[in-house]
């Protein structure tokens, strides 16, 4: 269990409790093997190799009982990774136990949803009983470290791993952050079946400029405080086992070796005692940034930055021992990293457990079930014209086009190596299985997303007209999202948009289904389909998901964790954003009428294109209607010390059962430092019958009010305030409140 305590020095921290041993048996164990540890047997510790390979090689054996890893990514099968942990246990001198780590980010052999496609769930304890899943998955197997969650605020659909995160708002990440990190790290981590969770990439990351993967980020300190750092803390908070630095570099200082984030805030501010991980040979690419002259210098910066352990990369074995040597490395910044890094290896349980046998991880009937209802939380309805969908199954055919409809490895998306293609339930399978194949015509159009060629649309049009709807599914297929998968531009690429504009041509009603890892933009599809469904890459389960969403056997509930831009030109955008001197209104268009001497019309918008996003934060539609009604503060003033409850009644409008996700925003209208104009405090998920109503509530308190101000001290300031319980960041029902 997790739990939190106040120490002497007043700070808030977090802690797990163990299964076997008390934390000062712990600290008295890493203390007692530390004293023993050579300098060698040390920097070994600090290092993780990805050369552990099948079949286990005589060289790595050795390398094992030498001590010279402490930890192995990717590494091997489960029977070599059982007899890799026997050798370090059994034959190396001091018996310390190898990790071993993988990038199990959003399922292992079970695919859940991308994490931006779990965020659109908003749903906490279904993103943690994913995380569990992944989790037991991966332990079965050997696998005792994750790398996720990624929790970096990505508010640039342009960068390839906006697929990996939770999306632009830190309210929202900070919660389902915490909820997975309980989830791969369960009650205990001394459970064999539990992994060590990894918050990343500390810090800013997602704000790398243009969009580029591995480029430079410039953040405010009141900007990191805000919005980039706070789920970081939130995982903190929650017990998370490691950190790994970001690629990039912030404000000039690579973030693996800046001592300002990991020394003065993680460490110091944070008072943080997990391990941290460069990421994949980021030490040595300090170089490259210029920022280290060798890999002397880079093992230099980033051990005495606060690096515990490097990855792949070899400049700690290469280097830390000459270092200290000549006191260029203090000895006590060497034990710090082994103690931090010995620490999780007694948290894990990894000294007391015998060598696990051989397992092997399928996925099975809970599993699927989970990941099925993962999905269909995530797909977002975004246009429903004329209460078109759901589709009647009397319909005698369906036409579904688009080579996305039958694509298992473009269904999983990114960072799935470990996922079992042959166990995925596309969206034509299961329409076939539910319909009957002789009543689903089926023509891919196109090889590819990516094809451009439009040899198989006449097939495709073919299709259309034999059906009594079209199913088109566009998008973008896996290769085209994740790590090193930047794009400049946001289009449905290859020729996608043509095959659309083809199958229109036959005359009969398109539902389009978009499966992508980032916001696309596609405004002129969705002006002319008469259904548009948003489905991410949904994972194992994302067909059955998507066929009953469209049958009607299922309401779409999932919410836009981002915001959608009306074309790239617009990014960033992002709904907790400042007001500006000069806002402008949603009227304005074109070119201002006024002039510099008489400036009306001057505000900050665009001349070619709305200012306003193509689908805001927050939005979804149902197969119902919800209407939201009667705000109520509890008082007109709050006082320190004090709560405020706001509440409204969320009414169900329509003829079904529906899901609202009901959120709650925040302004504070005047401000020593401008604040957005409206930041998310609270969201729920109600599930309301026909006809049914419920009154909604939230708290607040000042605390929940705080800001940074130009000291970068955490501060409330009396003022009026704006509080919203809205469907979405920019609708619902408003009410004024003030903060004495």
């Amino acid at each position: 269990m997790h739990f939190l305590f106040w120490t002497a020095a007043g700070v808030l921290v977090a802690g797990t409790i163990l299964r076997a041993e008390p934390q000062i048996d712990v600290e008295n164990r890493v203390n007692a093997l530390l004293a023993r540890m050579t300098l060698d047997e040390k920097i070994g510790q600090m290092s993780q190799s990805t050369s552990m390979k099948t079949p286990l090689a005589e060289s790595i054996k050795a390398e094992i009982r030498a001590g010279r890893w402490g930890s192995f990514l990717n590494a091997g099968s489960p029977a070599d990774r059982a007899e890799a942990q026997r050798i370090a246990i059994h034959e190396s001198r001091l018996g310390i136990p190898l990790l071993f780590g993988r990038d199990v980010i959003h399922g292992y052999k079970t695919v859940f949803p991308i994490p931006l496609g779990q965020a659109a769930t908003w749903d906490r304890e279904l993103v943690e009983q994913a995380a569990r899943e992944a989790a037991t998955e991966a332990a079965t197997e050997g696998i005792r470290w994750t790398f996720a969650p990624m929790i970096d605020i990505a508010r640039d659909p342009r960068w390839g791993r906006v697929a990996e995160s939770l999306g632009e708002d830190p309210y929202l990440a900070s919660a389902l952050a915490t909820a997975m990190v309980r989830g791969f790290q369960g009650k205990s981590l001394a459970d064999a079946l539990s992994v060590a969770a990894c918050a990343k990439h500390f810090v800013g990351y997602g704000a790398a400029e243009a969009g580029r993967d591995y480029n430079s980020a410039w953040i405010p300190e009141i900007l990191l405080r805000e919005v980039y750092l706070p789920p970081f803390r939130a995982a903190r908070d929650s017990g998370v086992a490691t950190f790994m630095t970001g690629f990039e570099a912030l404000n000039g200082v690579p973030a693996t070796g800046n001592r300002f984030l990991l020394r003065d805030i993680l460490r110091g501010e944070w008072k943080y005692d997990g391990l941290v991980v460069s990421d994949y040979e980021a030490v040595t690419e300090m170089i490259r940034h210029g920022f280290a002259r060798d890999a002397s210098d880079a093992a230099r910066e980033a051990a005495t930055a606060g690096i515990d352990m490097e990855m792949v990369s070899t400049a700690y074995h290469d280097h830390l021992k000459s270092l200290v040597e000549r006191g260029a490395v203090e000895p006590a910044q060497i034990d710090a990293a082994v103690r931090n890094i010995l620490r999780l290896k007694f948290r894990l349980g990894l000294f007391d457990e015998q060598i696990p046998p051989v397992g092997e991880a399928k996925p099975n009937a809970e599993s699927l079930a989970l990941a099925e209802r993962a999905a269909l939380e995530s797909v977002v309805l975004l246009k429903n014209e004329s209460g078109l969908l759901p589709l009647t199954e009397a319909r005698r055919t369906v036409a579904v086009i688009g080579p996305l409809a039958d694509s298992p490895l473009d269904q999983m998306g990114t960072w799935t190596m470990d996922g079992l293609r042959d166990r995925v339930e596309t969206p034509l399978a299961a329409l076939r299985s539910i319909m009957g194949a002789d009543r689903v015509l089926y023509a891919p159009g196109l090889q590819t997303s990516r094809d451009t060629s439009d040899a198989g649309f006449a097939g495709a049009v073919d299709a259309a007209r034999r059906s009594d709807v079209v199913l088109l599914f566009l998008g973008e297929e896996q290769i085209l999202s994740g790590e090193a998968r930047s794009r400049a531009f946001l289009d449905l690429p290859g020729a996608q948009e043509a095959l659309f504009t083809n199958v229109l041509r036959a005359g009969k009603p398109v539902v389009v289904v978009i499966m992508a890892g980032r916001p696309l933009t596609f405004h002129s599809v969705a002006e002319r389909a008469r259904a548009v469904l948003y489905a991410w890459h949904p994972g194992t389960m994302g067909g059955p998901a998507i066929a009953q969403l469209l049958l009607g056997r299922r309401a779409p509930s999932g919410r836009l964790p981002i915001t959608f831009p009306r074309s790239v030109g617009q990014v960033p955008i992002y709904y907790a954003h400042l007001n500006t001197g000069r806002p402008p209104s949603e009227t304005e268009l074109g070119i201002p009428m006024g002039t510099p001497l008489r400036p009306e019309g001057y505000t900050s918008k665009y001349i070619d294109v709305d200012f306003t996003p193509e689908y805001p934060f927050g939005y979804g539609l149902s197969y119902t209607t919800f209407e939201y009604s009667n705000l109520t503060i509890s008082a007109p003033v709050l006082h320190a010390g004090q709560k405020l409850t706001v509440s409204a009644q969320i009414a169900n409008r329509g003829k079904r059962e529906g899901t609202e996700t009901v959120q709650f925003y925040v302004r504070d209208l005047v401000a020593s430092v401008v604040q957005p104009v409206r930041k998310l405090r609270g969201f729920e998920r109600v599930t309301l019958q026909a006809g049914e109503s419920r009154t909604v509530s939230f708290t607040l308190t000042p605390q929940d009010l705080a800001f940074y101000n130009q000291q970068m001290k955490l501060v409330t300031e009396p003022g009026k305030f704006q509080v919203w319980i809205a469907p979405d960041a920019v609708r619902g029902a408003m009410g004024e409140f003030e903060l004495q």
